[in-house]
């Protein structure tokens, strides 16, 4: 395999902008599509600000690690480890947000929203590079407090020594996104304030896009009313791609939903994967993940084709360095 990552700079600062941006938990209501709101009643423009929160390309490491069998810690541990290490991605006083898929209020076992032992093991991880802080959030489709809780994640994660924020509507705020389609819109404040942010989805089936994996994801940074994006959504999603570059994309596959997506349910539409794939490309991360489960080709997801096409990564993971290790399998869960 061609020894190619992808990975652009860092963010810049934002304290100062944000203070040209107005407080906002929602959208204009009316029917104007949304890359045409009127701002007349909103006060100043929107801050515009950076979210590349990648590292520096390293030709020398794969771009993407598939670890597969042993336990879910295992996974993470092996899959970071062999892109590096977590000290390739968090320094000493890093303030680090963790993103899930916190959105649905159903079990782990339901596999809606990310293992809780994945989150947790990713916030060790970090403590353990020296990071200052470690937060992790979502804005949830359902009750906020309930889908914390019952999706195990917030107390996991609370236990290994993160703070787990609510997404409280006076902690939004208004940012140009500067998208095709997406400008003036809310984001949860965490995302707006952190030094690192890795993005931490599972793998599952959206009726809509044919899957939700990493990509997807960055529609839990948003508030307002996220149903309106769904109008083009595959140019709304490479928008946010281009918004929130990541410092590390960790794809929890130890459970898969594979029919049904993106709520789920039923314990018959979930296949036991026991995989989790680490990349510093999040294009090809998901482009790998959407063939083997889902048999889709990246030709298949035009999300995927128009972040490409704006430099975001390559759906063509056959052309990376990829890293694969297994482990011997796990006591039946």
């Amino acid at each position: 395999m061609a020894q190619t990552d992808f990975n652009p700079g860092r963010r810049d600062a934002l304290i100062r902008l944000l203070q040209l941006g107005g407080v906002s938990a929602g959208v204009t209501a009316g029917g104007l599509w949304l890359s045409h709101r009127d701002r007349t009643a909103e006060g100043p423009a929107p801050a515009n600000v950076s979210h590349d929160f990648s590292v520096p390309l390293d030709a020398t490491r794969p771009a993407l690690a598939v670890a597969r069998g042993g336990d879910p810690r295992s996974l993470v541990r092996r899959a970071v480890g062999d892109l590096g290490g977590i000290r390739r991605f968090i320094s000493r006083g890093d303030v680090v947000v963790i993103k899930p898929n916190m959105a649905w209020d159903r079990a782990p076992e339901q596999a809606a929203n990310t293992n809780p032992e994945v989150a947790a093991e990713m916030v060790r991880l970090c403590r353990e590079a020296g990071a200052k802080s470690v937060v992790v959030t979502d804005v949830s489709i359902h009750d906020a407090r309930r889908v914390f809780e019952r999706s195990g994640i917030a107390p996991a994660a609370r236990a290994a020594g993160a703070t787990v924020p609510l997404p409280e509507p006076h902690r939004f705020r208004e940012v140009d996104l500067g998208g095709d389609v997406l400008h003036g819109w809310p984001v949860f404040q965490p995302f707006l304030e952190a030094d690192k942010v890795i993005n931490l989805p599972i793998a599952k089936h959206h009726s809509l896009t044919g899957v939700s994996l990493g990509i997807k994801n960055w529609y839990g940074i948003l508030g307002g009313e996220r149903r309106r994006l769904h109008q083009r959504i595959h140019e709304s999603l490479a928008d946010l791609a281009a918004f929130m570059r990541p410092t590390l994309t960790v794809l929890d596959a130890w459970r898969v939903l594979l029919r049904n997506g993106p709520t789920g349910g039923n314990l018959e539409d979930i296949v036991p994967a026991r995989t989790l794939i680490a990349g510093t490309d999040p294009v090809a991360v998901d482009a790998w993940a959407a063939r083997t489960w889902w048999n889709l080709e990246p030709s298949a997801l035009s999300y995927l084709n128009l972040a490409a096409a704006r430099g975001l990564g390559t759906p063509e993971f056959d052309s990376l360095r990829i890293s694969v290790s297994t482990c011997c399998d796990p006591p039946s869960s």
